[in-house]
């Protein structure tokens, strides 16, 4: 008889056959699925590409803050006007990808015509290659591969200084994390003669492709040193005969007063929030503020550079 089965659950029958359903025993049934999963844990979902590429670029940053080296490998930098503007400033790269179908427009045919000119490799991938490239960032179809930079020593960089038909000026910064801000440094650096500047390994931009794009190209007209310790490099600095300048809004003297223009000098520029570290503004044989009205309490990092360039250049001209 059907109540005395030893299967567990009752037996249905149907056109399909006997059955085994839950015997009146429910708890014992399968299971369901569960509440659906967020769209973030789906595979496949956009949302979940989108999470797992945060988390790549999140390991990648921590990865290269633990190195110290964030420029030591190729970098894309995407986006239409980004790209124009980086081959337009004659930016170093060695690919332009391009995605299949891409809907073109001026900036586009500008960047194509711009690589093909510099015989810049041209490669039209599919946009989920190119998703998978740039980590899942909004690209608008096009990236340019921008091959890591290469620093020069800091005894060459002085060696060159000392060849030179006039005095040394270098540039260093500290703590300047920016890199649109490097580059207009940089930028500064070259239209007001210096000779190089000097960038530490850690907690400080490289020379990305955005630093690259904000200085015009102009880094590759000077040298730029990557020391691992800033203090130490100043150090060595001040023995070659340069005195160390450093920018500070309670400096020991204001520009207009600075006696140290016509001498080899080593100008220090700090980040815009804490300015000089401390152990560096004490390596520095003098602190010079910029003189400014009340109406603003400090100036850019990139921005108070290029004054102290121009003001020592100056100098310099009507001596």
């Amino acid at each position: 008889m059907a109540g005395n089965s030893q299967r567990q659950g009752a037996v249905r029958k149907s056109k399909k056959g006997a059955q085994v359903g839950s015997g009146g025993q429910p708890r014992r049934a399968l299971k369901g699925k569960g509440p659906t999963p967020k769209a973030s844990e789906r595979t496949g979902h956009p949302a979940a590409r989108r999470a797992a590429a945060t988390a790549r670029r999140e390991t990648g940053r921590r990865e290269s803050s633990r190195s110290g080296r964030a420029a030591d490998a190729a970098e894309l930098l995407v986006g239409r006007n980004p790209v124009a503007e980086a081959l337009r400033a004659k930016v170093p790269a060695t690919a332009l990808y391009v995605a299949v179908g891409i809907d073109s427009d001026e900036r586009v045919t500008e960047s194509v015509r711009l690589a093909s000119n510099r015989n810049i490799a041209l490669l039209e991938i599919s946009r989920a290659e190119l998703d998978r490239k740039t980590g899942g960032i909004l690209h608008q179809g096009i990236a340019l591969q921008v091959p890591p930079y290469r620093y020069a020593e800091l005894d060459d960089l002085l060696a060159a200084a000392a060849e030179s038909t006039t005095e040394p000026l270098l540039v260093a910064l500290d703590g300047v994390t920016d890199p649109r801000n490097l580059g207009a440094i940089v930028r500064s650096a070259v239209a007001f003669g210096a000779h190089g500047v000097l960038v530490p390994e850690r907690r400080s931009a490289g020379i990305t492709a955005t630093a690259w794009r904000t200085s015009a190209g102009t880094a590759a007209r000077i040298p730029i040193a990557r020391v691992t310790n800033l203090s130490r490099a100043i150090t060595r600095c001040q023995e070659s005969g340069i005195y160390a300048i450093g920018l500070d809004a309670d400096g020991d003297t204001t520009l207009d007063d600075l006696q140290l223009a016509n001498d080899g000098v080593l100008v220090v520029v700090g980040s815009e929030g804490r300015g000089l570290s401390r152990l560096v503004g004490e390596r520095c044989d003098v602190t010079v503020s910029i003189p400014m009205t009340d109406a603003a309490e400090s100036l850019n990092a990139s921005v108070a550079a290029a004054v102290t360039l121009a003001e020592i250049a100056r100098v310099r001209r009507t001596s």
